[in-house]
């Protein structure tokens, strides 16, 4: 799989995890990271509101790079009607952990990919449904001190140490990383923004 040599891709985002996903599938791109106040998008729901902070990054590099395919992105988590956002301190992670502890929470990720020059636009909101398991005092700590839950929503990584807080997904697991990769494929092959190649066949 490959971007063909006729078309740019920009990824409209800093997340170095959505950079390994679109680098893991193949991709060429650039990394042009957006800088729109996210204060500034209206909340509605969760899907709304991923789906739109997602089109307003995109749109925003959209306009300095008009020719190239720009993706945007943004994921949330939601336990119990509560957003959990990243975690600035230790105790803020905690709180978070304890609260996901022994239940089912939901992963949303809104994104975005269009073309300026010729009009082309397209988004949506990918759910992914988390069970985490019964975490306790000690494991909290410790995964805590790794360092590993800060910069992440909802304060772990699935693709991280935090594997061992997940007893089981429902949907797109990389979703749950920061991007749902088979959907964001899907769109790009529609549109002739990337092919599929083989080097070399595989022997059996």
């Amino acid at each position: 799989m490959e971007t063909l040599k006729e078309q740019k891709l920009i990824l409209a985002s800093k997340s170095p995890r959505r950079r390994y996903l679109l680098k893991q599938a193949g991709l060429s791109f650039s990394v042009i990271p957006s800088s729109i106040d996210e204060n500034s998008v209206p909340f509605s729901n969760p899907e709304n509101y991923v789906k739109m902070l997602a089109e307003s990054k995109a749109k925003d590099i959209s306009k300095k790079y008009p020719e190239s395919w720009v993706i945007g992105a943004d994921t949330i988590v939601l336990v119990d009607d509560t957003i959990l956002g990243k975690p600035k301190t230790k105790n803020e992670a905690r709180k978070m952990l304890r609260r996901l502890s022994g239940k089912s929470h939901f992963v949303f990720t809104g994104y975005c990919i269009c073309r300026k020059s010729k009009a082309d636009f397209f988004s949506e909101t990918v759910t992914t449904e988390v069970l985490f398991k019964t975490l306790s005092p000690e494991e909290i700590e410790w995964y805590i001190d790794t360092g590993e839950p800060f910069d992440k929503a909802g304060a772990y990584a699935i693709q991280g140490l935090g594997t061992f807080l997940v007893k089981r997904i429902k949907g797109s697991y990389t979703n749950v990383v920061g991007l749902p990769v088979c959907e964001v494929i899907e769109f790009l092959i529609r549109q002739q923004v990337i092919g599929l190649t083989v080097d070399s066949p595989v022997k059996r």
